[in-house]
């Protein structure tokens, strides 16, 4: 169990400085368990704790994993140049808080997109050396062959990558759809699998990590929502 005082939590929640918190609990803004209470230096247990701030519902978490359906044009940066940051899509707190994507989609690509707080996990699901798969479904210009199948599964030469990249698993899905299971993460590396390919990547949407999928989810583009214990497994 640990307890720490309301003004510190609230501060730990991304809700602002610590002077601006005490300023919210004084001035009647947060409840516990439905009860105002107005005294910042409270001692609360923060196991399970739930609270208001302005009437809206929160729960502790020492950390925040958040799945996100990202949406077409959306940069995943915290300082975009081009189009919008997909934090612009989070709460403010969780800005506070340092959220960061995991790893990052192009600006026109769609679909699972996890964010955090927590440094360690972020590197756990970035770092290649864990072999978190991944799986994409890719919108092709001209139509799949199974001569393309089998180039992405027994691996394309890209000109910066010291040996072929291969596809773990590919299968086509229709005429101009495949889906496509990566482990890598290299830069752009769909698009580039199928250009090297003599194809091109015309929409591309990442459906899965590790176990976890997207459409199990029930999030529609731009939408968010935590990820808990359970889910969290499904990534290892």
């Amino acid at each position: 169990m640990s307890k720490m005082s309301l003004d510190r939590m609230l501060q730990s929640q991304g809700f602002g400085t610590r002077k601006w918190c005490a300023e919210l609990v004084a001035d009647g803004e947060v409840n516990i368990n439905g009860k105002a209470v107005t005294d910042s230096r409270a001692s609360v247990e923060t196991e399970g704790l739930s609270f208001t701030v302005y009437g809206e519902e929160w729960r502790y978490r020492e950390h925040l994993y958040i799945a996100l359906n990202k949406p077409t044009n959306y940069e995943c940066s915290r300082k975009p140049s081009h189009h919008p940051g997909v934090l612009t899509l989070m709460p403010e707190q969780f800005v506070r808080r340092d959220i960061q994507p995991v790893g990052r989609l192009d600006h026109d690509t769609t679909g699972l997109l996890l964010l955090s707080d927590d440094g360690p996990f972020i590197h756990r699901q970035s770092s290649p050396k864990h072999h978190v798969p991944k799986l994409y479904v890719a919108t092709t210009h001209d139509p799949v062959t199974p001569q393309l199948v089998a180039q992405l599964l027994s691996g394309v030469k890209l000109h910066d990558e010291p040996a072929p990249l291969a596809a773990v698993t590919c299968r086509q899905l229709d005429e101009r759809r495949i889906e496509i299971v990566l482990e890598q993460g290299k830069y752009h590396q769909v698009k580039r699998m199928l250009a090297a390919a003599e194809n091109h990547c015309t929409a591309l949407c990442r459906t899965q990590i590790g176990e976890l999928k997207l459409a199990d989810l029930g999030l529609a583009e731009g939408e968010w929502c935590y990820l808990e214990p359970a889910q969290l497994e499904l990534l290892k």
